[in-house]
């Protein structure tokens, strides 16, 4: 989308910003009430929906002409596409062992940027082509998922016995937000999304400000995708049993230290080694962030936890638009990248503080309390951890 506002459309990097900005603040919409969604409606249902309507969406926002049409088209398209976020999460929470949440959310990322890695370096040379076609195939194959969703995935959210309503309160979105140790977790998130976020719109940007075509920034994209790929199951199995805190202070530090390093880039090559920096940031941050909000979620408010986090990745893909747009037009790109710096270092800080004041009891307590409900719902769902 950059690329083609501001290379075939001839559009400023401010508006390619604020079109990206537009799609995630749609994110931000649907983030909260896809949540309320999957835990009232289901997980099934909620899936459903946002890959139908995603579909539909990124197949008219190829054909829209007018700067005020594309960016209206590209509110709704992140509106969609973000709503079936919490529902996954969630039903992938529903369905995998306490113990094997880590190793199953990187398995998940790693499917997800197995396609990324293919589809990155392909949309660059079709867009060489035709930016129309890009879009279209996107719609088709998103509405593929959503086919497969319908004859295959059967629903994962854990019904509430009786005794269960009586006994526990219910999670309203007021509850989430009185959760002050997950807010702030939530919080941390917003800032390691900022930096990421930088890859997708600023990034691009620069590189086509320093002369480089689609095809260039399409190839060290998907070194992303491929390095995760590569080394997602690995790294895992690494990380897997290791102190979480050091793990997100340290992911934390590489996603600053990566984009900063940015500034210095000079050609592909340097462009590369900056995206594999960043890259295994991604790697470790990833299933060890996800799997910290599952461990501070109650069970049957999955659905509105996993809503407000995704949230966060939402607000920052509206966030960083702006700020990347804005600061490379305005004082240059090298400043951006310091920023992206300065954001980790203020990341990894916070993060050490919160993990700090974290019991490493409370993760045993916690999870002894869901597992017994969770294998009595995927028996009764007929969805176990194998399916």
């Amino acid at each position: 989308m950059a690329l083609y506002l501001t290379l075939d459309r001839g559009y400023s990097a401010t508006y390619a910003g604020l079109v990206a900005a537009l799609h995630g603040l749609g994110g931000v919409v649907s983030s909260l009430v896809a949540g309320v969604m999957a835990d009232r409606l289901g997980r099934r249902p909620t899936m459903l929906i946002a890959q139908t309507s995603t579909a539909f969406s990124v197949a008219l926002l190829g054909f829209m002409e007018h700067p005020i049409a594309i960016a209206g088209v590209a509110f709704l398209v992140g509106m969609a596409s973000n709503a079936s976020r919490p529902a996954v999460q969630a039903m992938m929470a529903d369905i995998v062992k306490p113990e094997d949440r880590v190793r199953a959310f990187s398995l998940n990322y790693w499917a997800i940027n197995l396609g990324f890695a293919i589809s990155s370096a392909g949309a660059g040379f079709l867009a060489e082509y035709s930016y129309q076609a890009g879009f279209l195939i996107e719609a088709a194959m998103t509405l593929a998922c959503a086919v497969v969703v319908f004859v295959k995935l059967p629903e994962s959210r854990p019904e509430r016995t009786t005794a269960q309503k009586a006994a526990e309160p219910s999670v309203g979105l007021g509850t989430v937000l009185r959760d002050g140790r997950f807010m702030s977790v939530v919080g941390l998130s917003f800032l390691v999304a900022l930096i990421f976020q930088q890859g997708y719109v600023a990034l691009p940007v620069a590189m086509g400000t320093d002369g480089f075509s689609s095809s260039d920034f399409g190839a060290a994209i998907a070194v992303n995708g491929v390095l995760i790929v590569a080394l997602q199951i690995p790294v895992t199995r690494f990380i897997e049993h290791r102190d979480p805190r050091r793990l997100l202070v340290v992911s934390s530090l590489l996603a600053g230290y990566g984009f900063g390093l940015t500034a210095f880039a000079g050609s592909l090559g340097v462009y590369v080694l900056t995206v594999c920096v960043w890259t295994l940031a991604e790697i470790i941050n990833s299933p060890i962030q996800t799997g910290l909000v599952v461990r501070l979620s109650p069970v049957h408010g999955r659905g509105r936890y996993q809503g407000m986090y995704t949230m966060s990745w939402a607000v920052a893909a509206l966030t960083a638009p702006l700020m990347g747009g804005y600061v490379i037009d305005r004082f240059g790109s090298e400043w951006l990248w310091g920023a992206c710096a300065v954001i980790g270092m203020v990341a990894a800080g916070g993060y050490w503080v919160l993990m700090r004041n974290m019991p490493e009891e409370e993760s045993a307590v916690v999870e002894k309390v869901a597992v017994p409900e969770e294998g009595a719902v995927a028996k009764a769902g007929e969805v176990t951890p194998a399916a």
